[in-house]
């Protein structure tokens, strides 16, 4: 995931679903960040494939001046995934109650409004109202983008080391978004049943980087 930086002042950003559409954007724009902060840490093969994972729940851009300028997922715990074991062990549930937020990243040029931040805010909602805890993992190195969660109100569960491929080795941050305290009755996020047992994985599958 990638951090904000300040930038010029525009016109308010929105934040709406990603369509079909708005992937050769998001590609481009992921090219620009890849090149200026190094997310991901592994620049994929497809890299519209890797912006839409089989775990991928829901998804949303920001929008500014009628241009995409951020983006957003929303996921099931997959393998490659610590926080959501950590958190169910933490809390005491499933990792079915658990949405893990990822692919996150804000345009170079468009840094300084909040983007990062708005996106968050709508990826943690939805994961309140389908009855989930938000979580996620961040790469250690990439200190900017933790000290925006950490403003955010996330909370740091651990730091974990993960083994992406033979020759890679990562540090990764694991967050939980703040209680929400609301309450929700948990509706399960699809493809999870009730026989899922909590896990921390210590292998992204792919050798790419999820965060």
């Amino acid at each position: 995931m990638t951090s904000e930086r300040v930038s010029g002042a525009g016109a308010p950003p929105r934040v709406r679903p990603r369509i079909d559409p708005d992937l050769g954007d998001c590609v481009r724009m992921l090219a620009a960040v890849h090149e200026q902060d190094g997310y991901p840490v592994n620049w994929p093969d497809q890299p519209a494939t890797w912006l839409t994972p089989p775990s991928l729940v829901a998804s949303w851009v920001a929008e500014r001046d009628g241009r995409i300028v951020g983006h957003i997922g929303l996921s099931r715990s997959g393998a490659g995934d610590a926080a959501p074991g950590l958190w169910s062990a933490r809390a005491g549930v499933s990792v079915d109650a658990t949405a893990v937020v990822n692919r996150l990243f804000v345009d170079p040029s468009a840094r300084g409004q909040r983007i990062g931040a708005l996106l968050m805010e709508r990826a943690v909602a939805d994961a309140r109202d389908r009855g989930a805890h938000a979580v996620l993992d961040v790469v250690a190195s990439d200190t900017a983008a933790a000290a925006l969660y950490e403003r955010l109100g996330w909370q740091l569960l651990a730091t974990v080391d993960q083994q992406w491929s033979p020759g890679q080795k990562v540090t990764v941050r694991c967050y939980a978004a703040p209680p929400d305290g609301s309450g929700a009755v948990r509706r399960e996020l699809p493809g999870h049943g009730p026989t899922s047992r909590p896990h921390v994985a210590d292998r992204d599958q792919d050798g790419r980087d999820r965060r």
